[in-house]
């Protein structure tokens, strides 16, 4: 049983830096670095879900994709105001499931269910793959917004341009790693106990 235990440990302790990882990438502005290398000095500013940061300057509201549409606006921007939207609701709600998903961990471990360990393993596989899949939507909006912008102003405007995404992108890929692996733990956790209770498992017997 302290295989077992440990599991369990392992679980709670992968979800809840889990959510930490993804909490800290949605509230900071470090999703999308660009730097533009001027002649006379280097400009740069970094971007979050809900601001963009330019130098010395201060943050400013991003556009709001749930208001910001009308009929002048173009297709191209039609479809980057939904990829922006999906990720506004994919990644916190990712947050919301990664809490619920930690709460029904604990209630299966302390029942020492099997079916309820099941569940929650697959409940946090399927956690994993949302943040998966915000994330790429992210990286997938923001090179459709770079090229659209190259579109607008012209290549030459956007030669000496640098982008590159920047630690909050690393905190929510680690954040989707360790939410599934807390997912296979749970599930591992669940075999273990499954084959403790068989007839003749060293582990059925509680003394």
């Amino acid at each position: 049983m302290a295989r077992l235990g440990a599991l369990l440990l392992a679980a709670a302790l992968g979800a809840l830096l889990s959510f930490a990882l993804l909490a800290a990438a949605v509230a900071s502005d470090y999703w999308y670095v660009l730097e533009v290398a001027d002649a006379r000095e280097q400009l740069s500013s970094h971007s979050g879900l809900w601001r963009t940061c330019e130098g010395q300057s201060g943050c400013v509201p991003l556009m709001d994709p749930f208001t910001s549409q009308g009929p002048d606006v173009s297709a191209s921007v039609l479809h980057l105001l939904s990829l922006h939207r999906a990720v506004m609701v994919v990644l916190p709600l990712s947050l919301i499931l990664i809490a619920c998903g930690w709460v029904c961990g604990l209630l299966s471990s302390l029942a020492r269910s099997v079916p309820l360990l099941l569940l929650t393993g697959c409940y946090f596989l399927l956690g994993g793959a949302l943040t998966l899949a915000g994330v790429s939507v992210y990286i997938s909006y923001s090179h459709l917004a770079f090229v659209e912008t190259a579109c607008q102003y012209g290549l030459q405007h956007v030669q000496g341009v640098r982008i590159s995404f920047g630690w909050s992108v690393a905190l929510a890929w680690g954040s989707c790693v360790l939410e599934a692996l807390s997912g296979t733990l749970l599930l591992a956790a669940a075999r273990a106990l499954s084959l403790s209770r068989l007839p003749g498992a060293p582990h059925s017997v509680v003394i």
